[in-house]
This record gives structure tokens, sequence and C-alpha cells, in this order.
């Protein structure tokens, strides 16, 4: 009831100041300031007079497509109201804020052309360069996310972007989060901070864009439930009250910590600016990009004599894992761009890394490294050009020294024919060495040590994709996948080793000889009636592989129905409705804290169980509100068979509430 209270509480404030809008308001040019601009006044004195929009307040990717700030409410902007602040579709959550998420599906593409640190379970949350934005602002504007989690804690992401002159603008950003949870021992926090900056000269020719990113993600383990049987999926009245459910283990606690700085600057050298007789400029630009990124994952615990038996063996007590990687990426580029010709870029990349333990272990029947060090050297080329309704766009890279990089080639041919409809054929092909910690692992734990540069090859993926956006027949998204070398943690124990709990002392990374075949098709689409709407997400996916190394589901489905219409004489735009998501079962990956990733497992098969979420959003100006009852089928529900991972429960009904509100001055 109380959280009921604050959303009444909020709505009523925001609407008092409805009548009020906060972007600053539209200036009038005066007839006698137009007179002095024609006698000989800039031409950027005169704009700076007109009226500023919400489209004027810009957001730039790393990729350089720049949107502008969206305050709108749509039901996209529900499904990306979470911890992550991304459509979780394909993924599958943990109980608690900022735990692992399992995956519902699979992209092989890589972003990243270089190995990372590993940990991958533990990482969702942290900002690579291609995940920081930009900002180009008339005026100050800040964008302020908060969204209740689980017992003592919230979620605030708050960011500012301003400029000192119509070319030089910055930005500060801070994501912070803790959340206590319903289970023992899961409590988690983390904190992203970056500060952003891009400049460029009045002649256009100089420009630059740099930032600074220091995070961390720390995660308190406890192994999962210690009798889930009896405990919970009995659904026994003393085990509602989840804090008394036994679990594994209680003093567990993996970290992430990472500081980047980052530079891309370029100058060009032809540019020229348009004017009323030229409809177009040929600029030859050169440019150099830096990044210094230091990162590691540690893992630590004081294993309990009684359960001495769950990773095996150890050489240390208390156990303390960490893992270090220090990269260095410079790149410098030539950029040619013609209307009639297009763009290329030419590329020359050195990379330089250090992935470390403190010693070399030297055992009885192995010696194991403590570092891999060294320096790769690339060549690539983009091209891109647009014609008439067509886009073409290229990209190569190649390895030129070392051993971990090699060929990275993508490529896709779009034709847009309206706002409405757009069709896109891309293909990727890459091959690069797993990721470090496949490589190369120590840890106080006998069994988790291992160095596999001498037998691990390069993972291979090849794909081709079609997308379809129809705003008749909605959106289509069809991938086929193919990949050799396919690299995976398992466990190679027994059956009576399983059953004696010892299952997770024995994993191990390997990597599958035989090809997998991967096909995954995506569909959306939105069907109105009046204010009413049902907007459907499905997804199928098959896999064909000679042995079972990757589990996904079969069948993937998300529908929302929901009601949209403005109240209070239009002073508030409302939107509640009901969201069904569902997954046939599958042998879901099972989680493994002590290397912060999941491994694959083929006796439990979990999954097949609905999940409804009932929402109340609302926008009053620049603000929305979100209030969501989250599963809230688990009231009325006999059976205790979500999971999100074995022997990790899924969330039980909850209600959270949070807003996003922009200012701006």
């Amino acid at each position: 009831m109380k959280y009921f209270l604050l959303l009444f509480l909020s709505f009523s404030c925001l609407t008092l100041f409805s009548q009020e809008d906060s972007i600053p308001p539209t200036k009038k040019l005066d007839s006698s300031f137009v007179m002095k601009s024609e006698r000989g006044r800039t031409k950027e004195k005169v704009q700076d007079t007109i009226g500023i929009t919400i489209k004027d307040y810009k957001i730039i990717s790393f990729a350089r497509d720049t949107t502008f700030l969206d305050t709108s409410l749509t039901i996209n902007k529900e499904y990306k109201y979470n911890y992550l602040r991304q459509d979780d579709f394909e993924l599958m959550p943990f109980a608690n804020v900022g735990q692992p998420y399992n995956k519902l599906g699979v992209n092989f593409e890589n972003k990243v052309f270089y190995p990372l640190i590993g940990a991958r379970a533990k990482n969702l949350n942290y900002w690579e360069v291609e995940d920081i934005r930009y900002y180009n602002v008339p005026t100050p504007m800040s964008d302020l996310f908060f969204k209740t989690t689980f017992e003592q804690g919230q979620t605030l992401d708050a960011l500012l972007a301003f400029n000192t002159s119509r070319r030089l603008n910055f930005s500060l950003g801070y994501k912070g989060f803790r959340s206590l949870g319903k289970y023992l021992r899961e409590q988690a926090e983390s904190g992203n901070f970056t500060v952003t900056s891009n400049y460029v000269t009045k002649n256009g020719k100089y420009q630059f864009r740099a930032h600074i990113a220091a995070q961390n993600i720390i995660g308190q383990e406890n192994g999962g439930l210690n009798d889930k049987e009896l405990q919970f999926e009995s659904g026994d009245e003393q085990f509602k009250d989840r804090s008394r459910i036994d679990v594994v283990f209680s003093n567990g606690q993996n970290k992430i910590l990472g500081k980047r700085y980052f530079l891309d600057h370029q100058y060009n050298f032809l540019k020229k600016k348009k004017d009323s007789v030229s409809t177009g400029s040929t600029s030859l630009a050169v440019g150099h990009q830096f990044n210094y990124e230091t990162k590691y994952y540690q893992y630590q615990y004081k294993p309990e004599t009684s359960l001495l038996h769950i990773y095996g063996e150890y050489f240390l007590n208390p156990i303390n894992d960490k893992a270090s990687l220090k990269t260095m990426h410079n790149q410098v580029n030539i950029l040619f761009s013609n209307k009639t010709l297009g763009s290329l870029k030419g590329r020359l990349e050195n990379y330089s890394y250090n992935y470390f333990f403190n010693s070399i272990l030297i055992t009885d029947s192995v010696q194991i490294e403590n570092k891999l060090k060294g320096e790769e050297m690339l060549i690539g080329g983009d091209y891109s050009k647009e014609i008439g309704g067509f886009a073409l766009n290229g990209s190569i890279t190649q390895n030129v020294t070392g051993s971990l990089t090699g060929t990275i080639i993508n490529a896709s041919m779009g034709y847009t024919f309206n706002e409405k409809n757009k069709i896109k054929i891309a293909i990727h092909s890459s091959s690069k060495m797993p990721n470090y910690n496949f490589l190369l692992y120590q840890s106080d734990y006998l069994n988790y040590n291992w160095q596999n540069t001498s037998s691990f090859n390069k993972q291979k993926i090849n794909s081709l994709q079609f997308n379809l956006e129809s705003g008749l027949w909605g959106n289509l998204a069809a991938k086929y996948s193919k990949i050799d070398n396919y690299t995976y943690f398992t466990s190679l124990a027994t059956d009576e080793e399983i059953d004696a709990g010892s299952e997770k002392a024995f994993i191990k990374p390997f990597q599958e000889n035989s090809t997998i075949d991967y096909i995954k098709i995506k569909y959306k689409k939105e069907f109105r009636l009046g204010k009413f709407a049902l907007n459907n997400t499905l997804m199928y996916q098959n896999v064909s592989q000679t042995n079972t190394v990757l589990n996904v589901p079969e069948l993937v489905t998300r529908n929302t129905l929901y009601y949209s219409n403005d109240v209070f004489k239009k002073a508030m735009y409302l939107q509640t409705g009901v969201t069904f998501k569902y997954f046939t079962p599958y042998n879901m990956d099972a989680y493994n804290p002590v290397l912060g990733e999941f491994y694959i497992q083929n006796r439990d098969e979990l999954g097949g169980y609905p999940l409804l979420d009932f929402f109340i959003n609302a926008k009053i100006r620049q603000t929305r509100v979100y209030l969501k009852a989250e599963h809230f089928n688990t009231i009325f529900s006999k059976e205790y068979n979500y999971y999100s991972a074995p022997n990790y429960p899924y969330r039980d009904f909850v209600i959270r509430f949070g807003l996003v509100w922009n200012f701006f001055s």
C-alpha cells in the first residue's frame, strides 16, 4: 500500500507544475536585430536567437550515430526500464538486482576484436568503449533514473550534460546501486563513473572526443540453495521468508574493478563549407585513437570445513583469486570522403596487453605461467556509401603480427523504401582467440588452474542476417551462424560426484571440435485497437550440434497488452498493462561464482513457467513515472519451479517503482 501512496504523491506533486515546460522557451527574432545582422553580424549569432527544441539535445554514439533526447513514454521504454537500461528480452535475471543474467538467446558477432578478461556473468553492467555516449546540448541538461531494489537499497543513474560554448561539450555521469536481496548472502552493489567531452573547432577541421571511466561491480556469493526441494519447491510457509532458506555457503564475494582513458581525435585538411552553389564537399582527414584500460576480477572466500568438497582441494585458506589485465590500444587512420565516391577509411592499429597473476604455479605434474603479454599489429579499412535509398557499409581488419586475433569482416547492404519500410542484409566473419580466462587461469583451488595457449585454437564465427522493418507486417530478423572451435566451460564430474555436491570442483574450459549451426528468428509486431495495443515479440532458435555444448530455449515469447491515454485534461499521459513472458524448458546453464561464469550442464531442464508483470506508467512533462508488480502470478501459483539457473530461483512477487526525470536550464 505504501508504494501506491508514494506513486499518488509523485503524480500529485508533478501535476502541480505540469502547466510549465522545463525546456527553455522559444526566443523570438527582433526585426532590428535582423537588420543589424545583415550589416555584418555573424550567422551564428542569429542562430542563437532561434528557439530551442528537444531535438537540439543530441546524443552521439561511439559509431557517430546521432539521436536526440527522447522524453516520450512508449512500451519500448517500459522494456528498458531496468538495471541494465536495455531490453532484456534475451536475458533471464537472477533474484537480486546486479546479479548475473542467464542467456535465453545468443549473439556471436564480435563487438570487441580482442579477447576480454572473462567473468562474463558479472560484466553486463560494465561499460565498454562502445557503450559510452557523448552529448551536444544547447543548454545544461540532466537525466535522472531512479528505481527501488530488493531490501535496503536503490538504483540511481544520474547524468549532467553541458557546454562552455557551442562547440565544446561535457558530461558527468554516475550510476550506482545497492541491494541486499531476499536470500542470504546475495547483496550486490556497483558504481559506474564517467566523464566525457567532445569538441570541434569553428572551421570544423579539428575535433576530438574523450572519456574517463571508473567502474566497480561487487557481489556476495552464496552458492545457491542448499536444499531446494524441501525449502523452496515444497512451498512450505515457514520458508516464504526467503532469508530463512539455507544457502550453500555464507562468505563468498567477487569483484570487478576497471579504469579507462579514451581519446579519439582527427584533423581534416580539405574540409569545405557547404554553400548555395556546392551541394557537397570532399574531405581528407587524419585521425588517432587512444585507449588505455586496467581491469581486474577477484574472488574471495574462506572455505568452511564442512564444504571442502564443493570446489575441491585448495592451496591457501582463505581463497583470494585475482586476475588482472592491462591493455593499450593505438589506432592511426586516414579518412577520405566524397559525395560521389563515398567514405573510405584506412586503419593501422597496435594493441598491447598484459594479463597476469601474482606468481608462477609449479606442481609435480604441471607448470603454469603467471602472465600472457604481447603486442598485436593490425591493418584495416572501412567503407560506406549511400546511393538513393541504398546504404552500403563494409569493414575489414586483418592481423599482421601476434597470435590473439585473426580476421574480422563486416558487410551490409540496406534499402529504405520510406520511413516505415526498410530491408537489410549483413554478413559477419571473424576469428580470434577466446577470452583470457579460457587460455590461462590461476586459483588457490587446485583444480582451477590451467594454461591452454598452445592447445586452444581461434574461435571462428560466420553469420548471415536478414532484417525487415515494416510498418504493416512488423519487424523480422533472421540470422544463421556457423561456429567453429566453440569455447565453453563444463564439469567433468561423474554422476556420483554430482550427487555428492562436487560438480563445481571439476569445471574446466573446453573447445568443441565439430561445427555448430545456429539459427535465430525474431519477430516483432504490435496490433492496435483504439487506446489498446498488443505488443508481441517472438523468438525461435534451433541448434544443430554433434555434442550438446550450446543450450538455448527453442521458443521465447513476450506479449504485452496495454492501454494508453491522456488524462487530467492532457496534463498526464497514462500507460498501463500486463506483460507475459515465457520460454520453453531447456538445460539452463549453471553458474560458477569462482570464475564469474556460466557453464554447460545437461542434467536439469528448467523453464516452461510464465512470468507475469503488471505495470502503471505515466508521463508528466519530461518525467516518466513507473510502477510495476513483478512476477505477480506467484501470488496464486502453487508451483515453485521458477529458476534463473540450477539452484538459483527467480524472484518472487514484488512491487517496485521509480522514475526517469529530465531537467533543462
